[in-house]
């Protein structure tokens, strides 16, 4: 899902996030791990799948690291799968506002995802 939340992304014309950037501490030692990020801005794209929410285990260790992310000033945008099936554009608008928000004009300029991300009824809608 990762893979395809960059398509969304790049495929929409927005700047090519850094895939697996790796953090690590004046040691040397790894701290943190982005699926997605734009680190001179201090901007990490997240995708969270269905054990974020399933895992008390999980679901603590995340709460944790995004407080540590909030002292160090990063902006997170989390995405779960109805971002990239059934809102991509909603997905794209959000990833806009926060690059904008951390200092990159940007804009999406391609509709190129429209072709690979159709969007998805869920029953009863």
């Amino acid at each position: 899902m990762e893979s395809r939340l960059r398509m969304l992304l790049v495929l929409a014309g927005l700047p090519e996030p850094v895939v697996n950037h790796i953090e690590y501490d004046d040691w040397g030692r790894w701290v943190r791990r982005y699926d997605l990020s734009y680190p001179e801005l201090k901007l990490a794209v997240e995708y969270d799948g269905r054990q974020h929410a399933e895992s008390q285990r999980q679901w603590e260790r995340d709460v944790e690291r995004r407080e540590d992310l909030d002292v160090e000033g990063w902006r997170v945008v989390v995405v779960l799968a109805k971002g990239v099936h059934r809102e991509p554009e909603r997905t794209l608008d959000r990833v806009v506002a926060a690059l904008v928000a951390q200092g990159r004009p940007a804009r999406v300029t391609s509709d190129e995802w429209r072709l690979h991300f159709p969007v998805r009824s869920t029953p009863g809608s």
